[in-house]
């Protein structure tokens, strides 16, 4: 680690030790990481398939194969249904299974509950079922991972779009950035709720196709940030200089402008990530955003004002979002602090501090 840390520049080691320094932002760091693996080994948490077993002697992976029920004993050539009292006792007594800690997935039905949907809390649900008899808890974790990823592939796309709009308009200037101020006002003023209501009436929603039309959108915040930092840098001497001496205009806008640029873009990425979770969450809590049945946290929160009898679905929902979306306000303002000059100072001294314990 100290190898690594003496490889950076100053700066850098300056911004890190800013950001440690801010023992919110550095724990927050730490646990929406964790809570992140977690979600990515959800089929390993929650599901209703064996991660191994053993039957009459031969080995199974019932999570890479799905085999037909005929294989353990029953009567159709169907997939096996391992949550099946038959199957599961037809596999106690000719072998043996490791079960997920949780064993349903967010799809799953669970055909053996003695109360009627959406069930409270118990030792079988540990958060309760919802109205149609699935796992709460399962789709929790599933639904986080589909949260995050939306988000990280709409941020990804929106960091591309915004840098390269903003940073051709701050760079060129005049007439350029002229025209495109204009064509992005109108755009900005263009109702994307109206147009997800139209356009869900004639596609069904999906999850890419919902990242197509938000990726329309949601780069419009951050091309306001860019523009104005390559108008800023775009006067420095050294970028004058590469100027003179005939540089390409991409070569420069590429080495000499860009890292100048991304100081402040950095810090808005966090909450650009919020946003793209919550603007997720409100779609599919209203109707318009993923396909029925999907991991949703928007959905369990509709569930929850649906049924208020079930008070467990809208509080799992709402403290499931506080919780991911303060993380990442707490990461944000983190990174926030640490790429301001004001606060590199405060680093600089964490940095003097931990190379003297050193």
């Amino acid at each position: 680690m100290s190898q690594l840390s003496s490889r950076l520049s100053p700066i850098t080691r300056r911004r890190l030790a800013a950001f440690k320094a801010n023992r919110r932002a550095r724990v927050s760091l730490w646990l929406f990481g964790l809570l992140f693996i977690i979600s990515l080994l959800a089929e390993l948490i929650a599901n209703d398939k064996p991660i191994v077993m053993q039957y009459q002697g031969q080995w199974y992976s019932p999570l890479l194969v799905d085999y037909p029920e005929t294989e353990f004993g029953g009567f159709l050539p169907t997939r096996t249904d391992y949550l099946d009292p038959f199957i599961r006792e037809q596999i106690s007594e000719h072998g043996w299974a490791l079960w997920p800690l949780i064993p349903f997935s967010y799809q799953t039905l669970d055909m053996q509950m003695t109360r009627p949907s959406p069930a409270p809390p118990d030792r079988r649900h540990w958060l309760g079922t919802d109205d149609q008899g699935r796992d709460v808890l399962a789709r929790v974790i599933y639904g986080f991972r589909l949260s995050v990823a939306f988000a990280l592939v709409l941020t990804a796309g929106s960091l591309v779009s915004g840098v390269v709009i903003g940073g051709v308009q701050g760079y060129f200037g005049g007439k350029v950035d002229l025209i495109g101020q204009r064509l992005t006002e109108i755009w900005s003023g263009l109702p994307v709720l109206f147009l997800l209501i139209i356009l869900a009436s004639f596609v069904q929603p999906g999850f890419w196709w919902l990242l197509g039309i938000m990726l329309l959108f949601s780069w419009l915040g951050l091309v306001d940030i860019v523009r104005a930092e390559f108008l800023r840098a775009r006067n420095l001497e050294y970028v004058r200089a590469a100027k003179a001496m005939g540089l390409p205009s991409r070569l420069i806008m590429w080495r000499h402008v860009l890292p100048n640029a991304m100081v402040a873009t950095l810090t808005f990425i966090p909450f650009l990530f919020t946003g793209a979770i919550g603007t997720l969450t409100a779609l599919d809590f209203l109707g318009f955003g993923l396909p029925p049945g999907s991991p949703s946290l928007g959905e369990l929160a509709a569930q929850g004002k649906n049924n208020l009898h079930a008070p467990w679905l809208g509080i799992t929902a709402f403290l499931t979002l506080a919780i991911m979306l303060s993380l990442l306000v707490f990461i944000g303002e983190g990174l926030r602090d640490a790429f301001d000059p004001r606060h590199i100072h405060q680093g600089r001294l964490a940095q003097d501090k931990e190379q003297a314990h050193e």
